[in-house]
């Protein structure tokens, strides 16, 4: 129960929780949505290392605004650690929208991974917005 309230509680203030309503691509967004899964995979991957700080570190400015660094350090372990070690993942849904809740207008592509860990099988959404420096960075994630 403590580990499904720190995922919803994380979730809910990252604002990766409302999944947005998947549209149809555009031939032009698939460019940016393959962009998005790579920056999105390799955020991942950060934290298949347990490497918490670097993944918060590389999150987009809204998420770090509104996820504190002492709340990622306590939550995400939690969240992570129950599930036990990595083993498969993969992309099964994207979808590039330009407004998500409680999001300020811009770039954003939400991708589900379907999850294989040592101790149990989940959804992954990350959610990456299309920064200013013109990079995909995470600014939503939970693990369902």
């Amino acid at each position: 129960m403590q580990r499904r309230f720190a995922l919803v509680a994380l979730a809910a203030i990252s604002g990766a929780l409302a999944l947005p309503a998947f549209a149809q691509s555009e031939p032009d967004t698939k460019a940016k949505e393959a962009e998005a899964r790579l920056a999105a995979q390799g955020w991942l991957v950060l934290l298949d290392r347990k490497d918490w700080g670097r993944a918060w570190e590389t999150t987009g400015s809204v998420f770090r605004s509104k996820v504190p660094l002492g709340t990622w350090m306590d939550a995400i372990p939690k969240v992570r650690e129950a599930l036990g070690a990595f083993t498969e993942r993969e992309a099964v849904e994207t979808a590039y929208k330009t407004t998500l809740q409680g999001q300020p207008d811009g770039e954003y592509v939400t991708i589900v991974f379907q999850t294989k860990f040592a101790d149990k099988e989940v959804a992954e959404v990350v959610t990456t917005v299309h920064e200013k420096d013109g990079k995909w960075r995470v600014t939503g994630y939970s693990a369902q």
